[in-house]
């Protein structure tokens, strides 16, 4: 999977945020999580805490295919939430009768807890996308990536209310061994894509609609964005896209778990 470039933008926002104390906080939550028995891989160093309730564990292993069969897509919806771009998204899958695999950064759902409550009361699906969107962490320490992961999982709960993400997708597709085993044993799915929409890049909504219908062959994950800028052309190329799928005979499903 390719990286997106140019992405660090919520590293520089959300560095100066999480800062020290942060770090600290999401440590601790590491500790009480990633290391209890029966769990999923410990950051070095680290000694196991006593057990609390987590999601079952699933494979590790990348998912791309849909639950909805040979002929369904997955559309799935990176980096919010975003007061402005976020309810837009929503009204239009609304409208289409499609269900979202929205894969949000941990500080943006934190911020926006209504928008997360939203999502899920809408029969959408959450997926953890880290805390700092960093495209570089598959070469950062173990203990970085647990932080990352683990501390976006717990911001995303508390923020939807206590409904967990369900997937965990790699800024960029940034994945390891480590962090995929840590997030299936958490029972988030690794999320890869098919289709790169390049809504990031603003290329213009006919491009990013002329994309997907190129690339549709590829498989069935298409990749959008609902926050990282202004996402008007992305609203545009969905508001014809997700009826003209259907028009193809296309239908709508969540990621494998």
């Amino acid at each position: 999977m390719a990286r997106h470039g140019g992405r660090g933008w919520y590293g520089r926002v959300i560095a100066a945020a999480v800062g020290v104390t942060a770090v600290a906080a999401v440590t601790s939550v590491w500790s009480a999580q990633a290391g209890q028995s029966g769990g999923g891989p410990a950051a070095p160093g680290v000694s196991a805490r006593p057990a609390t309730p987590k999601a079952a564990p699933v494979s590790p292993s990348i998912v791309h295919a849909s639950d909805g069969g040979a002929h369904a897509v997955n559309i799935t919806i990176d980096d919010g939430p975003d007061p402005v771009w976020t309810p837009q998204v929503l009204e239009l899958l609304r409208d289409n009768g499609v269900k979202a695999t929205f894969c949000m950064v941990g500080p943006q759902a934190e911020a926006h807890p209504d928008l997360v409550r939203q999502v899920v009361a809408a029969g959408h699906r959450l997926c953890d996308h880290t805390v700092s969107h960093d495209t570089g962490m598959d070469h950062k320490s173990e203990s970085y990536q647990a932080r990352q992961i683990l501390e976006a999982e717990r911001q995303i709960t508390k923020a939807s209310g206590g409904v967990r993400p369900m997937y965990y997708r790699a800024p960029g597709g940034a994945f390891t061994p480590y962090s995929r085993k840590l997030a299936a044993s958490h029972g988030m799915r690794p999320l890869g894509w098919n289709v790169d929409s390049k809504d990031f890049e603003r290329p213009g909504s006919e491009a990013i609609i002329a994309t997907v219908k190129g690339e549709l062959g590829n498989g069935p994950t298409i990749l959008f964005h609902d926050a990282g800028g202004d996402r008007a052309q992305t609203v545009a190329a969905l508001r014809t896209l997700l009826p003209w799928l259907k028009q193809q005979g296309y239908s709508f499903g969540f990621p494998v778990r």
